[in-house]
């Protein structure tokens, strides 16, 4: 007879249960269901633990695995019995199995909800993270089994082990008997083992970044003997950049007695090094990338910079090619930014990598930039590198990263790295899709919180090499999400840098109050209407005449940031005409001094044909070398002397006077940034042009407010008339009646009414009689509705007659509908009693695939649907979130009195949002509501209408174990 454990899967194989995953150091591995095809591996596996760790595993010694255990541990039902293998290069290196058990410690079958696990991990791969890992999924596969519990048995010296499940973060309780202490845990997710996992998430995958940006050693594959070709160049960057680590190049056609290439050792395949190799740079036609990886993989490289083209943006032969490129880097543990990158960048110190086809290294700074295309990372860097006094060449980049088609590294990763990386104090991104915007925006708002992030979001769909999971949401709504997660989400590369310089070496402001002061009348208006414009609060611009001396800008500047009135002062400067007036240097240092001494608010500068001063503000305290070639026109032009030497001597002037004026650099209208030195100096951002200073300002405004208003966001309230319980074995006899579905009124009312939402009663009208009665059973003064999709809610169309006070005017009223827009049966007529005079407004909440359940706000009627102004925020939406979104929308003044106009019941409406808010995070089964219209009364609001549609929740792959996006 054929028992359970003989019998093959009782389910299908579970590819669901597939993953790639991050381990602790950063490199990868997959995980994957035992299956009965494994029987050599496992054996394989087993020969290469240690005699220790065998013993920890079976409380005993057991060299080897008997033909019973193979055939045990191989063969699985997928349900009661379950084996996982973490694997690289297709082989095991760790394993971990659960067995359903009952009450009495017996194997069992459902309903039992407990089972024992065991985990055995190779000793070469302990302390990588890897049983870490396979808990989170057995975890998961349990869960998806029917398993609430588990429990293992661990001897007290296998200290590792019991650690990985004391920290996992579930609630647990220990035991200790005959020599054996046993767990038992809860697999249910909690606030910690959440917090826990992302943790792990975040130090797992800001290693594997950091491995890429700062290797040891580096292999440049495709690199051609004679100088040009893609290969060569990167090669020829890295070295001329001072990379510190080892360097090597290769190419399969070099002839065998070749050494070196240009004084790098050459090689003609990476097998070859001696050594290990920590990073490949790709640069070799795509029909031979296969064989690259297959190297690089063998001789242990850690990651990848593919620079190689003819992938997913060719086509979808080329996105086949793609996903087998990832699945073949991912076997072998390696990560890949790319293909079709521009490559990466780090100016640190100890690092000085450019393993890009950017000719020069940028200057170090503060900087960390992000870009998916590769065409804006071109032009990116060679902007700022063609400005000596330009953006980045001054304030500095710290990494740069080019992603390319973004098959594997993305922005998410990249921010994970930046996020406690010492060296970047702002983050740039150009993103022109967002891959997951759940995990992008999770990671946004904890960046945000510790340093600024300023990002270009694509608008049109995404680039084809880019795999993104579909959102429904509209491109304004991702944005007005961004920001509610602290992005600074601007519109142009040109005010992602102006920004950026801002915020690099600017304190945040205080609040919106601006001062204004200049030498020019007509630029302080200009300034003024322009702050006025981006919502500022500014004062009157002060007029020091054309004849302003340098001590008028220092005194004026000092008596604006001490009056405690003003955030942030905006300088503006023309030139003047006359001995008296100042050189560039000398009103740079006047102003970079009157800055210091105050130093708890941002200085900005507009300047107009002063590019001495732009740059003079630039050198004033750089610790860059002094450049040397003087030539017109040459690299070094663009660097002037820095005045840093002169300053220190107290010299108010640099030798030779006056520094010549800015060349292409500042006429071409690039904002000059201050140089970002090491001792932390504060410098001043130039801009050329009042609305891009002020632009900018206006965005670290916003920071700073979104940044004080982060250290207490709020919370999430609780309602005791809310029925939890009720309402979800309501929606499970609903749903019993189909996949997903719009429930009826009736259900509508009660479901809502479960979380405290009363949704006032409307009863049908198919005829003048039938309305009468409804009429009668409400009480007078009623409101007569047209229904149909066509005329529901259009009050403009003339679909509604309200404060019909008696029979006599709701018959004539039906009459003239049924004249006007045709039979009962086409308008579906109700009755509704009439509700509260008050302003009208729309409650919806949706749960997208990609972003999450999003509740939004706005006020009903056309003009606001034809405007767009609607406000949003992801769902639980906490007291002080609410809050903030009935005031986001542009027709809030309609709220607030506007006009003599009396005010409405603001937190009478704050709270409708938070149940309907609770509802949609409490039921993911909840997939859309809409209440419209909401009136919003001087006294409460009445909810005149909604629909509510369920269907089985989505997935939430934020709530599961760590995993890497599947290919």
């Amino acid at each position: 007879m054929q028992t359970s454990a003989d019998r093959q899967d009782r389910h299908e194989y579970p590819a669901h249960w597939e993953a790639d995953v991050v381990l602790r150091d950063g490199g990868t591995a997959r995980i994957r269901p035992i299956t009965v095809d494994d029987a050599d591996r496992l054996v394989s596996f087993y020969e290469q633990v240690s005699d220790e760790s065998k013993y920890y595993r079976f409380f005993a010694p057991y060299p080897r695995l008997s033909a019973k255990d193979v055939h045990r541990f191989t063969h699985h039902d997928f349900v009661d019995r379950v084996g996982l293998a973490a694997t690289i290069g297709g082989e095991f290196i760790a394993t971990v199995r659960y067995d359903r058990i009952g009450a009495d410690g017996m194997p069992a079958s459902a309903p039992a909800d407990e089972a024992e696990v065991a985990f055995l991990v190779q000793d070469a791969h302990q302390g990588r993270g890897v049983a870490s890992a396979l808990l989170e999924h057995i975890a998961a596969v349990a869960r998806e089994r029917g398993i609430r519990r588990f429990a293992a048995e661990v001897l007290p010296a296998n200290s590792k082990m019991i650690k990985v499940f004391t920290d996992a973060g579930y609630t647990q309780n220990r035991s200790f008997e005959d020599g054996v202490v046993r767990l038992e845990f809860d697999l249910e997710p909690t606030d910690r083992s959440l917090a826990v996992q992302r943790a792990r998430e975040q130090r797992a995958e800001a290693r594997s970044v950091r491995r890429l940006l700062a290797p040891g050693s580096v292999a440049v594959v495709g690199v051609g003997r004679a100088p040009g070709g893609v290969g060569r160049s990167v090669l020829d960057n890295i070295r001329d950049a001072g990379y510190g680590g080892r360097l090597h190049a290769v190419n399969k056609a070099f002839p065998e007695d070749l050494k070196e290439v240009d004084g790098v050792p050459a090689y003609r395949c990476v097998r070859d090094i001696e050594g290990p190799v920590d990073l490949a740079v790709v640069a070799v036609p795509a029909e031979y990338v296969p064989a690259v990886v297959a190297e690089c993989g063998e001789h242990g490289v850690q990651g990848l910079v593919v620079l190689s083209a003819g992938y997913a943006e060719s086509g979808p032969e080329g996105r086949e090619r793609q996903r087998a490129l990832v699945r073949h880097a991912r076997a072998y543990g390696m990560r890949i930014i790319g293909p079709n990158a521009f490559g990466v960048i780090n100016t640190a110190a100890d690092v000085r990598l450019n393993a890009s086809l950017a000719p020069e290294m940028p200057r170090p700074g503060r900087i960390g930039m992000f870009a998916q295309s590769g065409a804006i990372g071109i032009a990116l860097l060679s902007r700022l590198h063609r400005r000596g006094g330009g953006v980045t060449g001054v304030t500095g980049v710290s990494t740069f990263v080019s992603a390319g088609n973004r098959a594997d590294v993305s922005g998410n990763d990249v921010l994970q790295y930046w996020y406690d990386d010492p060296e970047t104090d702002v983050a740039l991104m150009y993103l022109e899709s967002i891959g997951n915007p759940r995990k992008f925006t999770r990671l946004a708002r904890r960046t945000a919180a510790a340093k600024p992030l300023v990002v270009v979001q694509g608008v049109g769909s995404a680039p084809q090499g880019h795999a993104v999971r579909a959102t429904r949401l509209p491109h304004a709504t991702v944005a007005a999400l961004l920001g509610q997660a602290g992005v600074l989400r601007v519109d142009t590369i040109t005010e992602l840098v102006d920004a950026g310089l801002l915020l690099a070496r600017q304190p945040l402001p205080a609040g919106p109050r601006v001062a204004i002061l200049g030498n020019s009348e007509s630029l302080g208006v200009l300034t003024y209407d322009r702050a006025l414009a981006e919502g500022l609060r500014p004062s009157r611009p002060v007029d020091l005449t054309t004849g302003a001396t340098a001590e008028d800008f220092h005194r004026a500047l000092t008596r604006a940031l001490a009056d405690t009135t003003n955030d942030a002062v905006v300088v503006t400067a023309i030139p003047a005409i006359g001995e008296a007036s100042p050189g560039d240097a000398e009103l740079a240092e006047a102003l970079r001094s009157a800055a210091a001494a105050v130093p708890g608010k941002p200085v900005l500068v507009v300047h107009v044909e002063l590019g001495g001063l732009a740059e003079a503000l630039s050198a004033a305290a750089s610790t860059a070398p002094q450049a040397v070639d003087k030539t017109p026109g040459s690299a070094a032009d663009a660097h002037l002397p820095p005045l840093s030497a002169s300053l220190e001597r107290g010299d108010p002037h640099p030798p030779g006077g006056r520094l010549p004026t800015a060349t292409a650099g500042a006429s071409a209208g690039a904002p000059t940034p201050t140089a970002a030195p090491s001792d932390g100096t504060r410098l001043i951002p130039a801009y050329p042009a009042a609305e891009r200073a002020v632009r900018a300002l206006a965005e670290a405004v916003k920071y700073g407010q979104w940044r004080r208003e982060a250290v207490d966001p709020g919370k999430v309230p609780e309602y005791d008339d809310i029925d939890e319980k009720g309402a979800a074995r309501l929606i499970g006899e609903l749903l019993a009646r189909g996949e997903g579905l719009t429930i009826s009124d009736a259900e509508t009312c009660e479901l809502l009414g479960r979380y405290g939402i009363p949704v006032r009663r409307a009863l049908p009208a198919p005829a003048p009689d039938a309305a009468a009665e409804a009429a009668r059973t409400l009480g007078y003064p009623v409101a007569l509705k047209a229904t149909a999709p066509h005329l529901r809610h259009r009050a403009d169309l003339g679909g509604v007659r309200l404060d019909l006070a008696d029979e006599e005017q709701l018959r004539r009223a039906y009459a003239e509908l049924t004249e006007l827009f045709g039979k009962p049966e086409e308008l579906r007529p109700v009755v509704q009693g009439m509700a509260p005079r008050g302003v009208d407004t729309v409650v919806r909440a949706v749960i997208d695939p990609a972003a999450g359940a999003v509740l939004s706000f706005g006020l009903a009627g056309a003009a606001s649907q034809l405007l767009g102004d609607m406000a949003h925020r992801l769902v639980p939406v906490t007291d002080r979130e609410a809050t903030s979104l009935v005031r986001s929308i542009r027709t809030a003044p309609l709220l607030f009195g506007w006009r003599g106009s009396t005010p409405v019941d603001t937190p009478a409406l704050e709270e409708l949002l938070l149940r309907v808010s609770r509802l949609v995070d409490d039921h993911p089964e909840v997939v859309a509501v809409t209440l419209e219209p909401v009136v919003v009364a001087p006294q409460g609001v009445s909810v005149l209408g909604a629909t509510v549609r369920l269907a089985p929740p989505p997935a939430r792959d934020d709530l599961g174990p760590r995993t890497m996006p599947a290919y």
